[in-house]
This record gives C-alpha cells, sequence and structure tokens, in this order.
C-alpha cells in the first residue's frame, strides 16, 4: 500500500511581507521518494480528505488559507463537494480554497454541472481558484463561465519557460491583471524563481507570488 502526503509550498504577499496561505501539493512514497502521482483520480476520495483535515488543522492557525487541487472531473464529483464543504465548516476561519485545474479529459465535463458545483462551493464558503491561466487551453474564453464565482486566478510562469515562451510572460501578466482587477479578485503568479523575476513582479504591481524564490514545497510532518 502507498502512502501519501500533503506537502506544503507558502504564498505571500510580497508588499505586505506577509504569509498569506499554502498550497497542498499531495505525494506519493514509492521506492524511497517522495513522487508526484501518476494519477490524482485513483487516490480515493476519503484519503485524500482524512490527510486533507489531518494537514489543515496541523497547519491552519498559522495562515489564512489553504489550496487543494482538483480537475474539473473531480470538481463536480457529489462526494469530493460535500466532503470539501465539511473540511470548510471543520477548519474555519481559514479558508479552504479550490484549484481547478485542467486536463485533457476534463474537456468532456457539462458547463451546466461545472457552474452548479461552482455555485454550491461559493454558497458554502469554500473559495475558487482557477489554476495556469493562458497555459495550455485554459485561454479566457474556455474559463471565463467560471470566473464569476472565482476569488482568485494563477498564473505559471513555468509553463512559459517550459514552452520557450518567456517573451510572452509580461503581455499575458498584464492582460490578467486586467481580468482579475475587472472581476475583483486576485491574481497570484507562481513559478517565481529568481530575484529577476520577482523584480519583474515588483515592477508590474503583482504582490500575491508563490514559487522557489520565497519557499519550496516542504512535508508536513503529522506525528
Amino acid at each position: 500500500m502507498f502512502l501519501y502526503r500533503y506537502f506544503i509550498q507558502p504564498q505571500l504577499n510580497k508588499f505586505t511581507n506577509s504569509l498569506v496561505g499554502y498550497e497542498m501539493l499531495i505525494r506519493k512514497y514509492d521506492d524511497e521518494h517522495w513522487r508526484l502521482p501518476q494519477n490524482f483520480a485513483a487516490i480515493p476520495v476519503d484519503e485524500q480528505i482524512g490527510l486533507l483535515k489531518k494537514t489543515a488543522h496541523r497547519i491552519g492557525l498559522k495562515v489564512g488559507s489553504i489550496s487543494f487541487n482538483l480537475n474539473r472531473r473531480q470538481f463536480i464529483d457529489p462526494h469530493m463537494e460535500e466532503a470539501l464543504i465539511d473540511v470548510q465548516r471543520e477548519i474555519f476561519p481559514v479558508k479552504l480554497i479550490i484549484e481547478v485545474t485542467e486536463e485533457e479529459s476534463d474537456q468532456l465535463v457539462p458547463e451546466d454541472k461545472l457552474l452548479m458545483s461552482a455555485k454550491r462551493y461559493t454558497a458554502s464558503g469554500v473559495q475558487l481558484s482557477l489554476d495556469d491561466v493562458g497555459s495550455g487551453c485554459n485561454t479566457y474564453e474556455h474559463i471565463k463561465l467560471l470566473l464569476p464565482y472565482a476569488n482568485e486566478i494563477k498564473f505559471a510562469m513555468q509553463n512559459f519557460r517550459n514552452a520557450n515562451l518567456e517573451f510572452k510572460i509580461v503581455e499575458q501578466l498584464r492582460f490578467w491583471k486586467k481580468i482579475a482587477n475587472q472581476y475583483h479578485i486576485r491574481l497570484v503568479v507562481e513559478g517565481t524563481e529568481t530575484a529577476k523575476e520577482d523584480q519583474l513582479l515588483d515592477d508590474l504591481n503583482l504582490p500575491y507570488r508563490q514559487g522557489y524564490f520565497y519557499g519550496k514545497p516542504h512535508l508536513v510532518k503529522l506525528e
């Protein structure tokens, strides 16, 4: 049997020099190493939720929010939805933020089901974050139906670096900053790795950051 645990990575407000939350990243212990699971959907919901609660109680008093990743299929799963709303009740006043990610198979998820789940989550105090905006198929057109329910959008600089599209980062950041302002939501920039990138975000007046430059993911001790 594999052992799963959450690693956490800090999210900062650079301009107030404050820790605002942690993103929780599930890892599997395999062959004496912690690795990214091959198939997140194969991890039982109850196991993920039980581990989420233990980890959240361990770190929750230190931060205002914890973020948890779901793809669109998991997002509309009634069992997952009910369990996460229960987690939010348990960890209040800490905010639970669901980061909605995008996978190839998510194209088949009906829009009406997405919206129904988004409404139920937000009505229960769970916040929504749209992950990897501007990357892959996460264009404005593709995510705009969820924007009225979102509290946050996340822009991943590493996606642009990996695709050799660094020259697009500034233009894209300006565009998504405009969208964030229009919807009155946070724009979190992740994948910040160098002092040069940190300075770029200062110049663009973007306070919310995440990346190796500020802190790498680390294992939460539950014992």
